[in-house]
């Protein structure tokens, strides 16, 4: 069988690394490697590596420009080469939380059209006004080609916990082509008790149109999500555990997704 090779790239300032290396050795990947950006950027290692490329949460370089802007920058000058020919090699991208504000700052979701990396959207500061930390539920768009939430459960139960979350659209054109494209993998929905449907604050905890959760490209090989699926990986992370009984942990389908897939690549 072949074996799936992850990495999660590291940078000042991203805290949640090693809960997302955890994730994917539990999802079965025979390398998971935590590897500062510098070790690229100075030749001393190469994407070419790995199957799977994972921008995990954090606050990268203290998001003192905007979440996640400055290692945006810094791999669309200093790395986008090599991020082109990883994507070209048909690998897998994903960006949890901070990771996810990278991926939309660079461009790479949702790239609504072909060619070209123009940022479309941006992810900005919650309609709170702070820093929302919770468990939410999500809803799973059954036809978006997103190669991390295929077969999941049509709703599943994560935490979430960010400032800067509330996903905004360029243009209205953007958002018709998100829709149709079936960019739009996981929203955010109200808890079964409140009656389902749309999401409304709290659940939606951010004010993010649509209520998006998570995007892919058109390939469904690159995905990016405001929640927090390494936090669910464990039948004890579950808030109500003790009361309710352990359950398959809902976060775990995103990495064993990518494993089953990135297994395929070589």
């Amino acid at each position: 069988m072949s074996t799936a090779s992850v990495l999660i790239l590291r940078a000042a300032g991203i805290n949640c690394d090693e809960e997302t290396a955890h994730a994917f050795r539990l999802a079965g990947a025979a390398r998971v490697d935590p590897v500062h950006i510098n070790a690229f950027i100075q030749g001393r290692r190469s994407l070419s590596e790995y199957d799977v490329l994972v921008l995990s949460g954090g606050f990268s370089y203290g998001d003192d420009l905007s979440g996640g802007k400055v290692l945006a920058n810094e791999m669309q000058c200093k790395l986008m080469d090599d991020v082109e020919s990883f994507i070209g090699e048909g690998k897998l991208i994903l960006g949890i939380c901070n990771g996810f504000q990278v991926l939309v700052k660079m461009g790479l979701l949702p790239q609504t059209k072909p060619g070209g990396r123009r940022q479309e959207a941006t992810v900005f500061y919650n309609d709170s006004g702070k820093f929302e930390c919770r468990w939410v539920h999500l809803r799973r768009n059954p036809d978006s080609p997103c190669v991390f939430t295929r077969d999941m459960p049509e709703t599943i139960y994560i935490p979430v916990a960010n400032g800067e979350g509330k996903v905004m659209l360029a243009s209205e054109d953007v958002r018709e082509r998100l829709g149709s494209g079936g960019h739009v993998a996981l929203r955010y929905v109200n808890p079964p008790w409140v009656g389902g449907g749309a999401a409304e604050y709290p659940w939606s905890p951010n004010g993010s149109i649509d209520a998006i959760a998570g995007i892919c490209d058109a390939t469904g090989r690159i995905f990016g999500l405001m929640p927090h699926p390494e936090r669910y990986t464990h039948p004890t992370h579950h808030p109500r555990w003790t009361r309710e009984g352990c359950k398959e942990p809902d976060g775990l389908h995103i990495f064993r997704n990518a494993v089953e897939y990135a297994r395929g690549i070589r």
